[in-house]
């Protein structure tokens, strides 16, 4: 892909971790989510590098060409998280702006927990900072709320998933989640799994080519889903390590932006603890709220100039106000 994106492979905490970047000045580290890749950046890259930053999206572990240590309780937000610290040290820099979208919102939520001196700014896609819950682990909030056939829930069972996937294209499988436009939860049933009609015809989106599909397919076709589904086989695990920053404050300036078609705006109680105090409550530096209506989860990729003007816009006010 000759389109000035630069590429490299950088050591951090054990690991061989793959970083796309291009441009010069002020460092936006922009983290993804699943299943995705630091390809779900791609205009963000490009405009935020002619605003200029200096935009560096890696392949979080798990993920893409950075490496993918076995086992889940290698996927914790404790070593995510570490990854990104040696990350931002290896930049050389004291501080960098951070945008994350779904995983990549929780990985940076986590990061300005453990280390907020390491970030300027942050602005955050599709799911909210919400405290750790000391009476309930994630997987029994969700089943109850949802099921044993939310999807998260059905990603547990080691395998599963993975044997679902391999029975249809990897191509089918991208196609799946990335023109997936509908709040409503994805329930899975076990009868059908994620293989259910392999073979109806998936209509993209203006805003999704197939080119694009065929740059995910061919790196998990490499890599596997099992990195990024541990993601979610460590939710308990995560529960449990963060217990000592039970009811933190996030303490630095923060945008958020979500699509009202996202099924993350569409949680129980979300709406409410968005707009109604308890957000900006654990996160008192919160200084936008940006609703994009008419637009579904994967909100960078769908509406990528508004998404990198905001972007630009907020960090671009943070610079002048030092």
């Amino acid at each position: 892909m000759d389109d000035g994106i630069a590429h490299r492979m950088v050591d951090v905490n054990g690991i061989r971790m793959h970083v796309a970047e291009k441009g010069e000045g002020p460092v936006v580290l922009l983290l993804h989510g699943f299943p995705e890749l630091w390809y779900s950046w791609r205009h963000q890259i490009h405009g935020l590098a002619a605003a200029g930053f200096r935009a560096v999206a890696p392949d979080l572990r798990g993920f893409g060409d950075t490496d993918a240590p076995q086992g889940v309780a290698a996927y914790t937000m404790v070593h995510v998280v570490g990854d990104l610290v040696a990350l931002i040290l290896s930049l050389d820099q004291e501080q960098v702006f951070v945008v994350g979208h779904d995983w990549g919102a929780l990985v940076a939520w986590a990061l300005c927990s453990f280390r907020p001196d390491l970030v300027r700014a942050l602005v955050n896609l599709s799911v909210p900072y919400r405290p750790r819950d000391p009476a309930r682990r994630p997987l029994e909030t969700l089943r109850a709320l949802y099921g044993d056939d939310y999807y998260i829930c059905t990603f547990q069972e080691p395998g599963r998933t993975e044997s679902e996937f391999a029975r249809i294209k990897t191509t089918v499988v991208i196609k799946k989640f990335l023109t997936y436009h509908d709040p409503a939860p994805v329930l899975v049933p076990k009868e059908h799994g994620f293989a259910a009609a392999p073979d109806k015809e998936i209509t993209l989106p203006p805003w999704l080519t197939e080119e694009d599909i065929n740059y995910f397919a061919i790196k998990f076709d490499k890599s596997g889903f099992t990195g990024g589904l541990n993601y979610y086989r460590a939710l308990d695990l995560n529960w449990e390590l963060t217990a000592p920053w039970g009811g933190l404050q996030i303490k630095v300036p923060v945008k958020f932006i979500v699509g009202d078609q996202d099924l993350t705006y569409a949680s129980p109680g979300i709406v409410e603890y968005i707009h109604k105090g308890g957000f900006r409550k654990y996160c008192p530096l919160l200084e936008d709220v940006v609703v994009m209506e008419g637009v579904g989860h994967f909100i960078n990729q769908e509406k990528p100039h508004d998404i990198t003007n905001h972007i630009h816009d907020f960090f671009r006010r943070k610079l002048s106000s030092i």
